[in-house]
């Protein structure tokens, strides 16, 4: 997380929400031999107590898991360079916009029995964002098949005690200072989502 709290002007209400709609994070926890991290697609509940995620039974992680570990996931947005020369002002730095909340719990295995429901939500969750696809269900596959594939793997719950999020969106520059950054970004950032990028910098608050 960056320390300028210019930067956390987000309320939990909405890094909740950033974290949900994306889905995907890196989860990392630490271990006797240094930390160990994998990129997860999870579901964060309603109430954003929790998260519901599986791992791969090899994984380094879920073999730590014989009792709860504390963990942090760690979900990124869009992200961009930003060239000092888009500003249009005098004295300025080069620097990185982007968004990022981190989630903070505890990780626990759950019984195996409940990995049929968890993966069933899971895909059912990112289906209903392809819309109007016809929805994948793990009904269309061989039940042989689904059952040796569902061995492999475990499912998991981290309990969300914490929340944090950077939306680092040139707050600290005036309007017109950061709608010329974003129309740089927009046509020539480098970095990933763009122009979603750009839109959130439109929308952001001057924060001096």
């Amino acid at each position: 997380m960056h320390p300028n709290p210019v930067f956390h002007d987000a309320d939990a209400a909405r890094n909740l929400a950033f974290a949900r709609d994306r889905g995907f994070g890196v989860l990392a926890v630490n271990a006797p031999d240094g930390p160990l991290i994998s990129h997860v697609p999870f579901v964060l509940s309603e109430d954003g107590g929790s998260v519901a995620l599986h791992l791969v039974r090899s994984n380094p992680i879920a073999r730590l898991l014989t009792s709860p570990q504390p963990v942090r996931l760690a979900v990124s947005g869009g992200d961009s360079y930003v060239s000092p020369d888009w500003y249009k002002v005098p004295d300025q730095v080069p620097t990185w916009n982007y968004v990022a909340v981190h989630l903070s719990g505890m990780l626990e295995l759950r019984p195996q029995d409940e990995l049929r429901a968890l993966l069933d939500a899971q895909s059912a969750h990112f289906e209903e964002q392809l819309r109007p696809k016809t929805p994948w269900t793990a009904g269309k596959m061989d039940a042989g098949a689904l059952d040796r594939m569902m061995r492999q793997i475990v499912p998991c719950r981290m309990s969300v005690t914490g929340v944090d999020g950077t939306w680092k969106l040139s707050q600290n520059k005036p309007d017109d200072v950061r709608n010329r950054a974003a129309n740089g970004v927009e046509a020539f950032g480098r970095g990933s989502d763009l122009a979603v990028l750009a839109a959130l910098m439109r929308g952001a608050q001057a924060n001096q």
